[in-house]
């Protein structure tokens, strides 16, 4: 490759603007926990994308260190280990709230890929089921309506909704 066409295609690449408002990580990762733990929260029906399902996951093991630090804190200020049992005491709480939102949203998931929500089940075998969840959660969902519904990533409602072919 000469250095010309190196400069051309590598350097002067026109860069792709997204369309719509400028958002970081965490603001998306937020919303997408804020779907996932309130909109959807007995949602067992319907498809999840792979996002909703990390970023809510993400966002439950961040929360988790907030309440290990919280604890943290408590047990230094009151110099006993009663922050700690009140940091412990308050992650039950949340885990026992959010018990049914982590159950729908990985269903979600899984029908997402095409298989039936009973398929979390295989997670209960000892080594081998846990192993495979994983497989079948970081798999990529199909492309287009299934079983389960519509296509979670589909383009033209995206388009519909920005105003381009309305």
């Amino acid at each position: 490759m000469s250095l010309n066409r190196f400069v051309f295609e590598v350097w002067r690449k026109p860069k792709i603007r997204r369309v719509g408002p400028k958002t970081n990580d965490l603001k998306i990762m937020i919303e997408w926990y804020k779907t996932a733990m309130f909109d959807n929260y007995a949602n067992f029906s319907g498809r999840a994308r792979r996002s909703e399902y990390w970023y809510f996951r993400l966002a439950t093991a961040l929360l988790f260190f907030v309440f290990i630090f919280l604890g943290g804190i408590l047990t230094a200020i009151l110099g006993t280990t009663a922050g700690l049992s009140i940091a412990v005491g308050l992650f039950c709480l949340y885990a026992i709230a959010s018990i049914i939102p982590s159950l729908a949203v990985t269903v979600r998931r899984i029908h997402d890929i095409g298989k039936s929500g009973w398929t979390v089940l295989v997670s209960l075998i000892p080594l081998a089921g846990p192993i495979w969840i994983l497989v079948l959660l970081i798999t990529e969902g199909e492309h287009g309506e299934n079983y389960y519904g519509p296509d979670p990533k589909s383009t033209i409602e995206e388009i519909d909704e920005i105003g381009i072919n309305n």
